[in-house]
């Protein structure tokens, strides 16, 4: 039998404090249809029944259907509700439950803002755009595995320095918990950039050559090589202050002192043949991606990290005109 919608709850012998499902539809903005299903599932059940078989609710009913709005405006399903409004859980409880759920929620969603900025911004194809949705929907372990083997593919089987491919590990991109647009801008590009096989390929050569050069010249310690990066930086640094061109008459002073250090720490003498070594190490292990793929990690790790890349390129440039020169 449908309910009276419409029904007095005035009739002889009945508490006036008893409502129809209309009465309440009015007195709430809530549907009938909706209070009807409500109270068919439980969570609002009738306190009695006219003599034709009408649903008629007590004065608590008002309070519970505020409740279960409330808590379906929070997204709680229909057993979880019956379950507080029975008291079987609190509703703190149910609270702090759904607000973790709601975190995984606005995660995912701001995963999609990304992508979508994403494909907006580089007007990408239907393609491009489901392998961007792929990546930024990675999980953690899933984006850890990702990186893990791109490492595998680039330097498996090669006598890479320890010290290096350990940097290389413990640099793993972790995207925090509440990452900016930025962060997961740049994940999506890091993903895509070590999925390259262009990038992958180039990695391994310049890693396949720095064995080649350890092999002839033994394998420097990481102190060494630090004092070098250190010396390049510092010299380039001093020579684009000075506005020196690399391939300037004024450059040489700069690469001199920056090349006998190089040569120190590599047990090589200085000299157009081993500048003519220099210059092959350097234009096959600067691969401007290399640096791209750290300032990537850095902004997705909240790091600061020095960049190299102009320092790099200076002295590459700057080599290359003395050996050509």
């Amino acid at each position: 039998m449908d309910d009276d919608t419409s029904y007095s709850s005035g009739f002889p012998g009945s508490a006036s404090s008893l409502h129809s499902i209309g009465e309440l539809a009015r007195l709430t903005g809530l549907t009938v249809r909706t209070i009807r299903f409500w109270s068919d599932t439980g969570v609002v059940p009738p306190t009695d029944r006219t003599p034709a078989g009408y649903r008629l609710y007590g004065p608590d009913a008002l309070a519970r259907l505020g409740l279960v709005r409330t808590l379906r405006d929070l997204g709680v399903g229909l057993p979880v509700i019956r379950q507080v409004l029975e008291r079987e859980i609190t509703v703190a409880e149910v609270a702090a439950v759904h607000a973790e759920a709601l975190d995984v929620q606005i995660r995912t969603l701001r995963l999609r803002q990304a992508v979508l900025r994403a494909v907006a911004g580089r007007g990408s194809t239907p393609e491009e755009m489901e392998l961007m949705h792929k990546l930024a929907t990675l999980s953690d372990q899933e984006r850890r595995r990702l990186i893990n083997e791109f490492i595998d593919s680039a330097f498996e089987g090669l006598d890479v320095d320890p010290d290096f491919l350990a940097s290389m590990r413990s640099g793993m991109p972790e995207l925090p918990e509440n990452p900016s647009q930025e962060q997961l801008d740049a994940w999506v590009e890091l993903a895509e950039l070590v999925q390259d096989e262009g990038f992958r390929a180039g990695i391994r050569r310049a890693a396949e050559d720095q064995t080649r050069a350890w092999k002839e010249s033994g394998r420097p310690d990481g102190e060494r090589t630090k004092r070098a990066a250190q010396a390049i930086k510092e010299g380039t640094e001093a020579a684009r202050r000075a506005g020196v061109a690399p391939d300037s008459p004024e450059a040489r002073r700069y690469v001199d002192e920056m090349a006998a250090v190089c040569a120190e720490i590599s047990d090589r003498e200085d000299g157009p043949e081993f500048r003519a070594w220099l210059l092959e190490r350097l234009e096959t292990g600067n691969d401007p991606r290399y640096g791209k793929y750290w300032r990537l990690v850095a902004v997705i790790n909240g790091w600061s990290l020095p960049d190299m890349e102009p320092a790099t390129e200076w002295f590459t440039a700057a080599v290359r005109a003395a050996v050509r020169g």
